[in-house]
């Protein structure tokens, strides 16, 4: 039996990627924060629906807390065969009005996270050389619309670094992806917070009114059922878990798309041709799409 682990499992895509993947015989380890506090319910919804998925109690944003939890299912499973990082959070607002910590704070959950959880997995992968790392970004990791900077700054982050990573692990048969979902009615703008810097958000009169109205109108579509349904997201994860390794698509666009499928069609050719002006295919193993 594979398994895998799955962060940010208390709602949304991973609520549903867990019980999905323990449908499908994978004995799935579902990370959330607080499972015997605030996410009690949550533990109990995941643990009920199938014997094959394990709560484990994990912090993205805390290095100790992800070494322990890791560790402990590497300790027990000897391996690990595929990690989701899908944990995340988002704020909308007038972007000069976020302070750094606000900044700091989404980083660290989207970007420090994945990293910590990478980082944890990846020596058995390499030492097993096999394994897949799929990396939940955003439409928001190639486009930057007003309203949503520092929460784009951070998938960006991600697909840099996730891109880069593809080709230095793909000798090693480890598979790096990333999924990048459109608009979903999940609980993502759930975890919204108001600007710190009122001062800064005052002195900009009437369109500091415009990030909330933009956000409550775009929380009522993903709840109409002309919005797309998350389990797209899901089948995407499940799609690229069962395709050959080496054959997996460095991104995947879920949902609407707003052209940037069109930009990773263009954009992943001119990255792999680096590669050879940089006179690095061959030792990277030639990892391309």
């Amino acid at each position: 039996m594979k398994n895998i682990i799955i962060t940010g499992t208390s709602n949304g895509f991973g609520l549903k990627a867990a019980k999905d993947f323990a449908d499908k015989d994978y004995k799935v380890f579902a990370t959330m924060r607080s499972p015997d506090g605030k996410n009690a319910s949550a533990k109990a919804e995941l643990e009920g629906h199938s014997a094959n998925i394990t709560v484990v109690d994990m912090d993205v944003t805390d290095d100790a807390s992800v070494q322990k939890a890791i560790e402990g299912i590497i300790a027990t499973e000897g391996k690990v065969d595929i990690l989701i990082n899908n944990a995340g959070i988002m704020f909308i607002g007038i972007t000069e009005a976020f302070s750094v910590n606000q900044a700091h704070e989404q980083m660290n959950a989207n970007y420090y996270g994945a990293i910590r959880t990478m980082q944890a997995v990846l020596p058995t992968m390499r030492k097993a050389k096999a394994g897949l790392i799929i990396n939940t970004s955003s439409l928001f990791g190639q486009i930057s619309p007003p309203f949503c900077s520092t929460y784009t700054a951070t998938k960006h982050a991600l697909e840099g670094y996730t891109q880069g990573l593809r080709y230095e692990v793909s000798p090693f048969g480890v598979d790096v992806v990333i999924v990048e979902p459109g608009p979903f009615g999940t609980g993502l703008m759930a975890s919204n917070q108001t600007p710190e810097h009122g001062d800064v958000l005052a002195s900009y009169g009437e369109l500091a009114g415009v990030p909330v109205a933009f956000g409550a109108h775009f929380a009522t579509f993903l709840q109409s059922e002309a919005a797309p349904k998350p389990q797209l997201v899901v089948d995407t994860y499940l799609a690229l878990a069962d395709m050959p390794s080496g054959k997996r698509p460095t991104r995947t666009v879920v949902g609407i798309t707003w052209g940037v499928d069109e930009m990773n069609a263009a954009k992943q050719p001119i990255q792999d041709r680096v590669l050879k002006e940089m006179q690095l295919e061959d030792v990277l193993g030639g990892v391309s799409a």
